[in-house]
């Protein structure tokens, strides 16, 4: 992995003032996951990808890329129109659009109800979430062809770590649904990730269908690439 590619991807988290980087505010948790249809590209996504950081919450990710026709036409269907992010919350049975709808709602109801400062103010949050995708213009919004894998991923991360990024770009291109498991620094859940994984580092991938779990972004770009890329030999537990 090229020094550039690090290096504009950890220009992303400066411009965005660390925000996702630590829990702030944590609050009661849902007893289901959330759902998340969005793509990295997207700095109004990128707000509510944050937020889902700093409250420490699990997400089922929908990677919605331009062209995409996996889970794009989900999005019409339940909500009329193809706007991201679109949050479901199985929870409470609330669907809805708007990144700064979406934050608000999530800091009232799995937080103490005070926004994040890097959030609290909608139009600066904007400008700056727009600001920050200029180091990697358009990386993560575009679809690619790759097969689907017959279970969701699973990856350990946090929205303000460079390494993170640069995986769940590749998952969002290729399409790839996963678990979100958010690990900012302060997060409640490190214990048990640190139990599992046997250290404290992420981005950390799971994949269900190979049985594969492994650390190093490097190492899983290349693993997806390889494992469900358009080239690739049919995948364990994978559709073409």
């Amino acid at each position: 992995m090229s020094l550039l590619n690090i290096a504009s991807a950890t220009a992303v988290t400066v411009l965005r003032g660390g925000a996702g980087m630590s829990v702030a505010g944590i609050g009661k948790r849902p007893a289901k996951r959330l759902q998340i249809y969005e793509f990295e590209a997207c700095p109004f996504c990128r707000k509510a990808r944050e937020a889902l950081s700093m409250l420490d919450l699990e997400a089922e990710v929908h990677p919605c890329p331009k062209g995409g026709e996996r889970f794009r036409p989900e999005v019409v269907r339940r909500g009329g129109k193809a706007q991201f992010p679109w949050l479901v919350d199985p929870n409470t049975g609330v669907e809805m659009y708007e990144s700064d709808d979406i934050v608000r709602y999530l800091f009232d109801t799995y937080g103490d109800g005070n926004v994040h400062w890097t959030l609290a103010v909608p139009p600066l949050a904007t400008l700056s979430a727009m600001l920050s995708s200029i180091p990697r213009p358009g990386v993560g919004g575009t679809v690619r062809k790759a097969r689907t894998p017959a279970r969701p991923l699973e990856l350990w991360s946090f929205e303000a770590s460079p390494f993170c990024r640069i995986v769940r770009e590749t998952l969002c291109t290729m399409e790839l649904p996963y678990v979100l498991h958010n690990v900012a620094k302060g997060s409640p859940s490190r214990g048990a990730f640190v139990a599992r994984s046997g250290k404290m580092q992420v981005p950390y991938l799971v994949d269900p269908n190979t049985g594969v779990e492994m650390f190093e972004s490097a190492d899983i770009v290349a693993y997806l690439e390889k494992t469900y890329g358009a080239g690739a030999p049919a995948a364990v537990g994978a559709d073409a």
